[in-house]
């Protein structure tokens, strides 16, 4: 899952549907007003990619509802897709929809759907698009110091930066290999998606992950990992990096 923090009304539900799609790599307006065949109609979420020239759109209507979403809306919704064009729609709900609703979407380019549902359907292209390249914008200068290959100005350092330094190795080692596997490098080579938690998975090797912060390796959803890892992460790189500076111009 993408993240399992639930939006907290309609507004909170808009922007994180719109977050997902852009951070997919699609062009997102919220609340875009589309001349369609009718008359103009607004749209909650409107989201376009265009694929070696082919427009691809996605109109989403967000739904954060006391109760189920009736077929109506579903019909009201059919009209729009139609009168706008869009390659697909989806209505989001976030207290489901009447048994009408789903025969009134049969066989159309509408998909009826919670929070969980909508982001299933993203969540491979949100992996590639955003999880992995940022995890490498972010994290990669932090290999540099925890690679096996140690760099030439570390043999300039003082008793104590040394000591620093190898401390700090000791402690993020393991953590920039686990990243390595997040890496855009290795996704060239089509490997495949890890999934979490990372408790579940196979170790790299005996005993691996004992210097990893638990939290890091118990969440289910990839934001928050990412939040914690960058967390982690980050504090360590501006360690290495402090040391670093006083050693090379």
């Amino acid at each position: 899952m993408i993240t399992t923090k639930a939006p907290n009304d309609w507004r909170g539900l808009q922007n994180d549907v719109a977050r997902i799609l852009r951070e997919c790599g699609f062009n997102v307006e919220v609340e875009k007003v589309i001349q369609g065949a009718r008359g103009a109609v607004e749209i909650d979420v409107y989201a376009e990619e265009n694929v070696r020239g082919r427009k691809y759109s996605i109109v989403c209507e967000c739904k954060n509802w006391k109760s189920r979403v009736p077929q109506n809306v579903i019909h009201g919704f059919r009209t729009v897709l139609g009168d706008v064009g869009a390659n697909i729609g989806y209505i989001i709900s976030t207290a489901g929809f009447q048994s009408g609703s789903f025969n009134a979407a049969d066989l159309t380019n509408v998909k009826l759907v919670d929070w969980s549902e909508f982001q299933d359907d993203f969540e491979g292209s949100w992996y590639d698009n955003f999880f992995v390249p940022e995890i490498t914008r972010r994290l990669d200068p932090l290999l540099r110091y925890t690679e096996p290959l140690l760099p030439r100005w570390v043999d300039e350092l003082s008793d104590e930066d040394a000591e620093q330094f190898f401390r700090l190795k000791k402690k993020y080692d393991e953590f920039g290999l686990l990243m390595m596997t997040f890496s855009i490098y290795l996704r060239f080579m089509n490997a495949a998606k890890i999934e979490l938690p990372l408790s579940n998975c196979p170790p790299i090797h005996p005993g691996f992950g004992a210097s990893i912060p638990q939290d890091i390796l118990e969440h289910t959803s990839y934001r928050e990992f990412l939040e914690d890892a960058f967390a982690f992460g980050e504090e360590g790189l501006a360690q290495f990096k402090a040391i670093h500076d006083r050693y090379v111009p």
